[in-house]
């Protein structure tokens, strides 16, 4: 269930943006049995790394807090509409549910006319629209190569995990 106090700890993480210079203000909690386990906020500048979103930051935390990769039963409370990296991740991880504040069009709208220097320019309906198709219906050209020798390797240590357990 909807609660308004996570929504606001997840604004309050974003706003810390405006005094954290390397980040940018989305920001994401997750929730189990009504506790916080996890929190961030886009690090992607201060990190170098793209996929350092407040919503991907938020499930790397929780899963070092819970010691799991399984966050089944969690709730993700973000201050902006997650894109399609972010919502991956989440259906990774087994988030239960999804809160969110601001919109893609009103983030849009508020980011829309930084200068090229001040954002990384993420195209978020290539970015859809790639995440939802078949490899060969993609804008980005893709090959497959060695196939045997990867799926090799993934039997064989399919093979392992079930004879431990």
């Amino acid at each position: 269930m909807y609660d308004p106090a996570f929504m606001r700890r997840a604004i309050e993480i974003s706003r810390q943006a405006l005094d954290q210079p390397g980040t940018e203000p989305f920001g994401a909690v997750i929730v189990r049995d009504g506790k916080i386990v996890g929190e961030g906020i886009n690090r992607s500048l201060m990190n170098h790394d793209p996929t350092s979103h407040g919503e991907t930051e938020a499930i790397r935390d929780a899963c070092r807090n819970l010691e799991t990769v399984d966050l089944r039963g969690c709730t993700l409370y973000s201050s902006c509409e997650p894109c399609a990296l972010c919502v991956a991740a989440m259906n990774i991880a087994g988030i239960t549910a999804l809160y969110y504040a601001a919109d893609k069009g009103q983030a849009g709208a508020a980011l829309g006319g930084l200068p090229e220097a001040a954002r990384f320019p993420i195209d978020v309906a290539r970015l859809t629209h790639e995440c939802g198709h078949a490899v060969a219906e993609r804008q980005m050209p893709a090959a497959q190569h060695m196939a045997e020798e990867a799926f090799s390797i993934l039997q064989n240590w399919a093979r392992m995990v079930r004879t431990r357990a």
